[in-house]
């Protein structure tokens, strides 16, 4: 893409007084005066200043991996395929780390990272360009933020802004590589803050009218002062581009989830326990609640830690921390990003008494994605089935139906173009044993695999559904 630039400086010509000739005085004229800085020429400015200083620090995500594929006939995922993808990223860190979206990476075997050193500028030719191999140190599903690592040193890097402070109205700036589209900048204003778009998680956005495509995905939504209020990540539309309605991840959620995934390359989340909901004027009156606006509880799991500090289901909550709260998707959004061992200050009402209740965080449960993954790794593939298995883990088995018999490989998918279809194997098979050959771990299963001769008999002992079965075939050459 090609940027077409003024200087932005008016050229003021030099007078060069002549000799003085005899007695004659020749006539010196007046100074031009400087024109003052418009204000439409100073924001052109302004705004080009920032996407210098800005550009260097957003970086490409080129992309290769698997991906799951639907069968057309029974709308189920049953099959892994290659495939590319580019996305956007934020050098967070000058050392090397680097910010972009989880669903850019989510099924990369390989990542590359692209660092334009003169972004936003006509530098000719290649060597503008430095490529990375990257490793991915950590991914978080729910918040759909992902860390990198490049081996890299004195990168150009941006600053996290506090997203609490950002208003609706304010300028904001969007860049990154919309449809592959490198060095790409957007402008426009916050839309709205506190965006929540699936109530059943906490996490919220800002909304934005800045343009945002696909592509822009992990790179930063900036403020006027060049510092990140948010990561691009979606947008709601009917045409599939870009229609004024884009949506960023806060940048006080990034710093939370960045510093915990640099430290131990997952996100271990708090809870204490609580349901909450707001009261509305006929909850009020049915309960005979005070005639206040505010939040009750609904609920105080059993042996949660809210439950074990004495909080109790119908205490009406005044503050939390000191700070008062109208909506309970406030209050859950305070409470995803809490750390594990703080202690929460609760001030509650229970009838005519008003108490205070310390509330410690504790861990919840991690999050079953990653470990159900099957793209998650190509380790997982067995080529000469054509599927993509797991071993049955304990932990593997707290989250699938329970199965007769302990143990086995469970398979996840079905590579593209492979065998198993034709063998008669199926995403969620139980595979127990091979012929005589019991099944607790992956390499038990490729080495009895690599130990057949062509046209040997194979027999599967397995588990569908509930019920044992066999599939026989012949080794294929």
């Amino acid at each position: 893409m090609r940027h077409f630039v003024s200087a932005g400086f008016p050229v003021l010509g030099l007078l060069v007084l002549g000799a003085v000739c005899g007695a004659a005085q020749v006539p010196v004229p007046a100074e031009k005066a400087v024109p003052a800085r418009h204000g439409l020429l100073a924001l052109d400015e302004d705004l080009q200043a920032l996407a210098e200083k800005v550009g260097p620090a957003v970086v490409t995500i080129e992309v290769s991996g698997l991906t799951t594929v639907q069968d057309p006939n029974t709308r189920q995922t049953t099959y892994v395929a290659k495939e590319q993808g580019v996305g956007s990223g934020i050098v967070i860190d000058a050392s090397g780390y680097i910010l972009t979206n989880a669903h850019v990476v989510e099924h990369a075997t390989s990542v590359s990272v692209l660092v334009f050193r003169h972004r936003n500028r006509q530098v000719g030719g290649t060597e503008d360009v430095q490529r990375f191999p990257a490793r991915i140190v950590g991914r978080d599903a729910m918040t759909d933020i992902a860390l990198l690592k490049v081996e890299a040193a004195d990168l150009p890097a941006l600053e996290l802004a506090d997203s609490d402070q950002v208003h609706v109205g304010q300028f904001c700036l969007a860049f990154g590589s919309p449809l592959g589209l490198e060095n790409t900048v957007t402008m426009g204003v916050i839309s709205a803050t506190q965006r929540q778009l699936n109530p059943t998680t906490p996490v919220v956005y800002l909304q934005t009218d800045a343009a945002i495509n696909p592509g822009n995905s992990g790179g930063p939504l900036v403020d006027i002062r060049g510092e990140v209020v948010g990561m691009n990540t979606m947008i709601v539309s009917q045409s599939g581009g870009s229609e004024g309605v884009g949506f960023s991840i806060p940048s006080n959620m990034i710093r939370f989830i960045y510093d915990q995934l640099r430290k131990q390359g997952h996100v271990r989340r708090g809870a204490i326990g609580i349901s909450a909901r707001e009261i509305t004027p006929t909850l009020s009156s049915g309960l005979g609640l005070p005639q206040q606006p505010g939040i009750i509880l609904e609920d105080v799991l059993p042996g949660s830690s809210a439950d074990r500090s004495g909080l109790h289901p119908g205490d009406i909550l005044l503050d939390v921390d000191g700070k008062q709260f109208q909506d309970p998707r406030a209050l859950s959004v305070l409470l995803f990003q809490k750390r594990i061992g703080e202690n929460l200050a609760f001030k509650i009402q229970r009838g005519a008494q008003v108490l205070s209740v310390n509330v410690p965080v504790t861990e919840r449960a991690r999050d079953p994605e990653s470990i159900l993954d099957p793209t998650q790794s190509t380790g997982n593939i067995v080529p000469k089935l054509g599927i993509v298995a797991m071993e049955i883990t304990d932990s593997v088995a707290k989250l699938i139906e329970p199965t007769r018999i302990s143990g086995g490989i469970l398979v996840t998918a079905l590579t593209a173009g492979g065998n198993a279809s034709l063998f008669g194997l199926q995403a969620g098979d139980v595979i127990h044993a091979l012929n005589h050959t019991p099944l607790d771990s992956l390499e038990t299963l490729r080495k009895a695999l690599a130990g057949l001769k062509p046209g040997d008999a194979v027999v599967f002992s397995l588990e569908r559904g509930g019920q044992l079965n066999y599939i026989a075939f012949d080794n294929p050459e």
